[in-house]
């Protein structure tokens, strides 16, 4: 049986703004696994980001909770515990989750590291906040740390400040911190967007070996599917606020159900593509101020049924763990194939990874 760390259930977030009420995330239900990858995949503002924000207890003010749990799993003394995060206060939170046993790494590290502290001091931060350790202990832990995150001279490192290092090693900097108390959970918000290639592959490793290592869960947030490729073991597609598609990574990347899953696949830049233009979606994702009737979807998709624009659709089972929000799964409707160009690519991307 696997161990599951993390159960969200039901979740639904809104925001109080100046044009009025945003539905951010609407029902959402998801599963994280002990030493598992799960990737939640979507364009900006479809509220991977407010979910877990969610997770970590670091929503904005103007959030409002409107129903749901997350489920947070673990052992202490050899002995079992629950309990939902969305019942703790700050308070709670920092002292007893955030950053011990539930820990983020940011997009930019430049906004997650202070630019008036050594770098180590931020790495010691935590481990004399959460475990008490004195200054020597937290020195020699936090040297360790850095050199465990490919950072070479990491002694001579601790002295120097965020400005004096380049953004492959900010980035690596940010993970030591993240890593100090060994928590259970690593959540990464877009991780590699802001370097460059090379060194995205490089960090992306690192976060791979780590959590073999430490057998740690972990969450990416991305709208890079090239990413997901790479490094999940299941993967989540957000649309407006909703999971429209979910499943294991074979599931949803070889065998996607969703027209908004085949729009982000065929999105994908490809060196053989024929075409003289990148595909783009359609139109632009609707906005959450307002009541979305029927699905989000339908209005940039080109399948869409009569019934997408008056009822929302359900989770479709679409065998083993994959599950998929459309009507298009529906027994009575007609059956609509994956674009010609998007089986051809995913026959490619199977004979890449050796599956057929």
């Amino acid at each position: 049986m696997k161990e599951n760390v993390l159960k969200i259930r039901d979740l639904s977030i809104s925001f109080k703004t100046d044009s009025g009420i945003v539905n951010a995330v609407r029902g959402i239900r998801l599963d994280l696994f002990r030493g598992e990858t799960l990737a939640i995949v979507g364009e900006s503002g479809s509220g991977k980001s407010v979910t877990t924000k969610a997770i970590m207890g670091i929503l904005s003010s103007n959030a409002i909770l409107n129903e749901g749990s997350i489920v947070y799993s673990y052992k202490e003394n050899e002995l079992s515990h629950s309990v939902d995060l969305l019942t703790l206060s700050s308070k709670e939170m920092s002292q007893t989750i955030r950053g011990q046993r539930i820990a983020m790494v940011f997009q930019d590290p430049m906004t997650s590291l202070n630019p008036t502290m050594s770098i180590g001091k931020q790495v010691m931060e935590a481990m004399i906040y959460h475990y008490n350790y004195n200054k020597k202990e937290a020195f020699e832990k936090a040297v360790e740390l850095l050199e465990r995150v490919g950072i070479v001279d990491a002694e001579k490192r601790m002295k120097h400040y965020p400005h004096q290092l380049s953004g492959g090693m900010r980035q690596r900097v940010v993970i030591a911190i993240a890593l100090s108390c060994e928590p259970d959970i690593l959540i990464c918000d877009e991780p590699t967007t802001a370097l460059d290639v090379t060194i995205q592959a490089k960090i992306l490793e690192l976060i791979k070996d780590i959590q073999v290592e430490r057998n740690i869960s972990v969450i990416y947030i991305t709208h890079d599917l090239g990413v997901v490729a790479k490094v999940a073991d299941y993967v989540a597609v957000m649309y407006a606020g909703r999971i429209v598609e979910k499943g294991l990574i074979n599931e949803v990347f070889y065998n996607p159900k969703h027209p908004y899953t085949w729009g982000l696949l065929l999105a994908m830049p490809d060196l053989d593509t024929t075409s003289e233009m990148l595909y783009a979606i359609p139109g632009t994702p609707p906005s959450t101020t307002q009541g979305i009737v029927g699905d989000a979807f339908a209005p940039r998709n080109r399948y869409a049924l009569n019934i997408d624009f008056r009822i929302e659709p359900p989770l479709f089972d679409a065998g083993g763990s994959h599950r998929v929000a459309t009507w298009l799964m529906d027994e009575r409707a007609p059956k609509i194939e994956m674009p010609k160009e998007l089986s051809q690519r995913i026959d490619k991307m199977k004979k890449e990874a050796g599956l057929v």
